[in-house]
């Protein structure tokens, strides 16, 4: 991960509404003897008494389950949107072009749910997917018995406890006021994820650049 301040979110509320709005995150964890594994799951999200929580289920008896119970530390990665951008945008486009994107790595130990612990989770989660809806056919309490007879023991559910939270929004904050501006103009014609990022660039573009005051490019050079 990038460790440039200037790529880096100080809002934790900004952090935390990140992770929410981008539920579906990669687990990964290795063996003791350092094979990796990985796998991509939702995942809901509780701070409690301060402290970052994050919960969801993986199957059972898999890569990821063995080598998550044989080394219990794990890391989630939370991706928003990403795009690439050109330096043919900027004012000098004699450099390299860039790729700007969002990311929340969460480092932390695993523990295992028990069954009933894993049966509150799943109502939680599929409640929440549900939109509260609980006359939904796939809520958890109206799913059928045999199938989740079938269904429940083939999983495992899990609760990460958030020692360490990273992040990465690099959004061309080390471009000047032209090229900032040019490069959300440019991300808005493209549209889908460059138009998304382009929205958190104008979220920040005020701050980055205030009225008055003149752009410093040493303030980049560490």
């Amino acid at each position: 991960m990038y460790h440039f301040s200037y790529f880096k979110e100080k809002d934790q509320q900004v952090i935390l509404e990140f992770i929410e709005n981008n539920p579906f995150a990669f687990l990964t964890g290795s063996f003791s003897s350092g094979k990796q594994v990985a796998t991509q799951i939702p995942v809901l999200m509780e701070v409690r008494n301060g402290e970052l929580y994050l919960q969801g289920h993986i199957m059972r008896n898999t890569d990821h389950h063995k080598a998550l119970m044989e080394n219990p530390q794990a890391l989630l990665v939370f991706t928003g949107p990403s795009c690439y951008v050109s330096a043919s945008w900027y004012s000098n486009p004699q450099i390299g072009s860039t790729w700007n994107y969002m990311s929340v790595h969460v480092n932390g130990p695993i523990n295992f749910m028990s069954p009933e612990e894993l049966i509150q989770f799943m109502r939680k989660l599929t409640l929440k997917f549900e939109k509260g809806n609980t006359a939904s056919q796939t809520f958890y309490d109206n799913l059928p018995a045999d199938f989740l007879n079938k269904m429940m023991p083939a999983i495992v559910g899990f609760e990460i406890k958030a020692d360490h939270i990273e992040n990465v929004f690099k959004l061309s904050q080390n471009r000047d006021e032209a090229s900032y501006n040019n490069i959300i103009s440019k991300l808005e014609e493209i549209g889908g994820n460059s138009a998304a990022i382009a929205t958190e660039m104008r979220k920040r573009q005020a701050q980055l650049f205030p009225p008055g005051e003149t752009w410093d490019p040493t303030r980049f050079d560490s």
